[in-house]
C-alpha cells in the first residue's frame, strides 16, 4: 500500500510540476558580426526579480531583435544584422520545460539590416522590417514553426529633413493593431507611419492604405510604436526628436493628439529607442539614449483621453538603453544597456510610475532586446 501511494504522489509531483508556471525572458544581442551564443534565456522570479540562466544559442550571428509565437513555442529572430550584405530571419523551437532552443531554418530578409519581427495573431506568418534596405518581408510558417521563403517584399521611397539619417526610407518597426487588421510601420527616414491592412487568407497579405498614413514632423523620426491595453490609444517614440507622440486609434486611423518631451533636458541631438506600456495601463516609459542621457522616462496615462502626462526621469545605470520590458505581473521593468553590457532589473511602484533598482544586474555582451513570456498557464 505503502509504494502504491508513494507512486501516485511521485505522479501527482511530476504532474504538478510539469504544469507549474514560469517567466522566461529571451535576450537578444550583437555578437560583433561573428557566429556566437547570441540568444540568451533566463527564468524571472517573479517575486524578486532575480535572473538565472537556463540555456542559450549557439552559431548565430547578431540576433539583434526577437519575437516570440503567440502560444509561446517558437522564436524569431533577425540575424546577421547591420552586415554587409542582405540579412536573414531564424526560427527556433522553445521548450519551456527544458528550457532548451533548437534552430529550425533560417531565410533571407529580402534587405540589409532587419531590426523589427512580429507574428500575426495564429502565427501563420512572420513579418520583417529591414531597416537599411528600407522595407518589408513576409514569410509564411510551417506547422513545426519553421519558415518558408519570403512571398511578400514590399520597398520604399522617401526621405526627409534630417539628410545625415533620413536620405532614404527606414522602416524600423511593424506592430499589428490588437484587432490585427491593421499593421503599421514607423518609417524613421521618411517620417511616417505607414499603415497596412492584413488579411491572413491572403499569399500576400499585406494592402497599403496610404490614405491611412499618418505623417509625422519634418526631422522627427518615428521609431517604436505600441497600442494601450484598452485598444483607443496608440504612442510612437521619435528617434531623431526626443519625443513621444500620442494618438487616438480608430479603424486604422491615427489621429494626433499630443506631443510630449521624453529627455531631461534640451540638446542638439537625439537617440530615443524603446516605448511601453504598464500591463494596467496606467504608465508608459520610454527609453533615451545619448552621451549624458542614458535614462528612461515616465510619463502616467490619462485613461478618459489618453494623453500623458510627465511623471519622472530613471537611470538605466549604464549606457545606451536600446530596448526594455515589463514583466507580465508588471511588478518589473528590465533594461537592456547595449554598450555597457548589463540587465538592471527595477521593481515598478505600481501606484506611481516609479523605479527602483533591485539587486539583480546581469552581465551580457550588447544586449539589444528583451522578450518575455509567463509559461504553464
Amino acid at each position: 500500500m505503502n509504494k502504491i501511494i508513494a507512486f501516485f504522489f511521485l505522479a501527482f509531483m511530476h504532474v504538478a510540476f510539469s504544469q507549474s508556471t514560469k517567466t522566461v525572458l529571451f535576450v537578444g544581442t550583437y555578437t560583433a558580426d561573428q557566429p556566437d551564443s547570441g540568444i540568451y534565456i533566463y527564468e524571472f522570479d517573479s517575486s524578486t526579480g532575480a535572473l538565472t540562466e537556463i540555456s542559450h544559442g549557439s552559431n548565430i550571428t547578431n540576433p539583434s531583435f526577437l519575437t516570440i509565437s503567440p502560444n509561446g513555442n517558437y522564436l524569431y529572430a533577425c540575424t546577421d544584422t547591420k552586415m554587409p550584405n542582405a540579412g536573414s530571419v531564424s526560427a527556433f523551437r522553445f521548450d519551456s520545460i527544458s528550457g532548451s532552443l533548437t534552430f529550425l531554418n533560417k531565410q533571407a530578409s529580402g534587405g540589409e539590416n532587419p531590426v523589427y519581427l512580429t507574428t500575426s495573431k495564429n502565427n501563420e506568418f512572420v513579418i520583417n522590417a529591414n531597416y537599411t534596405a528600407g522595407s518589408v518581408s513576409v514569410f509564411s510558417t510551417n506547422a513545426d514553426g519553421s519558415l518558408n521563403p519570403f512571398n511578400q517584399l514590399i520597398p520604399f521611397k522617401g526621405s526627409s529633413s534630417n539628410t545625415r539619417r533620413q536620405e532614404k526610407a527606414h522602416i524600423h518597426a511593424a506592430v499589428f493593431s490588437p484587432d490585427f487588421k491593421y499593421i503599421f510601420f514607423p518609417d524613421l527616414g521618411s517620417d511616417k507611419i505607414r499603415v497596412f491592412e492584413f488579411d491572413p487568407t491572403e499569399k500576400q497579405p499585406l494592402k497599403a492604405i496610404e490614405q491611412l498614413d499618418a505623417l509625422a514632423i519634418p526631422g522627427s523620426g518615428p521609431r517604436h510604436f505600441t497600442f494601450h491595453p484598452n485598444n483607443q490609444y496608440a504612442y510612437c517614440i521619435e528617434e531623431l526628436s526626443g519625443m513621444v507622440s500620442a494618438f487616438k486609434v480608430e479603424n486604422g486611423k491615427l489621429d494626433s493628439i499630443q506631443r510630449i518631451f521624453s529627455y531631461s533636458k534640451m540638446q542638439e541631438d537625439y537617440n530615443s529607442a524603446d516605448i511601453h506600456i504598464s500591463p494596467d495601463g496606467l504608465f508608459l516609459y520610454a527609453s533615451n539614449r545619448w552621451d549624458h542621457e542614458n535614462t528612461l522616462s515616465i510619463f502616467s496615462i490619462d485613461q478618459v483621453n489618453g494623453t500623458l502626462k510627465f511623471v519622472g526621469h530613471q537611470s538605466t545605470l549604464g549606457e545606451s538603453p536600446r530596448n526594455f520590458v515589463i514583466d507580465p505581473s508588471g511588478n518589473f521593468l528590465i533594461v537592456a544597456n547595449q554598450f555597457s553590457n548589463n540587465l538592471i532589473v527595477f521593481k515598478r511602484d505600481l501606484k506611481t510610475g516609479l523605479l527602483t533598482k533591485t539587486q539583480t544586474e546581469i552581465t551580457v555582451r550588447n544586449p539589444s532586446c528583451l522578450k518575455m513570456r509567463k509559461y504553464g498557464l
